[in-house]
């Protein structure tokens, strides 16, 4: 496992507030270092990944995760634009999502999604698929600086 030194950047896009503050537990309980920086619809998404008005000062995000039904912009048009910018397509996405639709998991993929999740609804097994994606994304795999 890796020695990572320096807090991770998580960026979490998500529309739903109780899945939000899901996800801020289960990092809660988790053993590494990190902030969550949330965007409750794609075009707030966009906003911070391309630092614009009110969002300058913002981190560069070391993983996002992505939910696909969003308001103003869905998860797959935002999956598509972080793909496609040139400043921002080597961050890891990760679609975590309710839908288990065969057509959008292959379209996630299709359009270079890093990995697929769906949530579970039982809340200890969010809370432990959320942990699940801590410890991989944040400890094991090597992200790019």
């Amino acid at each position: 496992m890796q020695n990572r030194l320096k807090t991770m950047e998580i960026l979490l896009i998500e529309d739903n507030p109780g899945d939000v503050r899901l996800t801020q537990e289960a990092l809660k309980l988790g053993q590494i270092s990190n902030r969550l920086s949330w965007a409750k619809d794609g075009e707030e998404a966009l906003a911070f990944l391309r630092r614009e008005e009110p969002y300058q000062q913002s981190p560069r995000p070391d993983i996002i995760l992505l939910d696909l039904n969003l308001p103003k912009h869905s998860g797959q048009e935002i999956l598509k634009m972080i793909k496609s910018d040139e400043k921002i397509k080597s961050i890891p996405v990760i679609i975590l999502t309710s839908s288990k639709a065969e057509e959008d998991i292959h379209q996630c993929y299709q359009t270079y999604a890093n990995c697929y999740i769906s949530k579970p609804v039982a809340i200890d097994k969010f809370i432990k698929v959320v942990q699940s994606i801590d410890l991989f994304w944040l400890t094991i795999a090597t992200l790019p600086q």
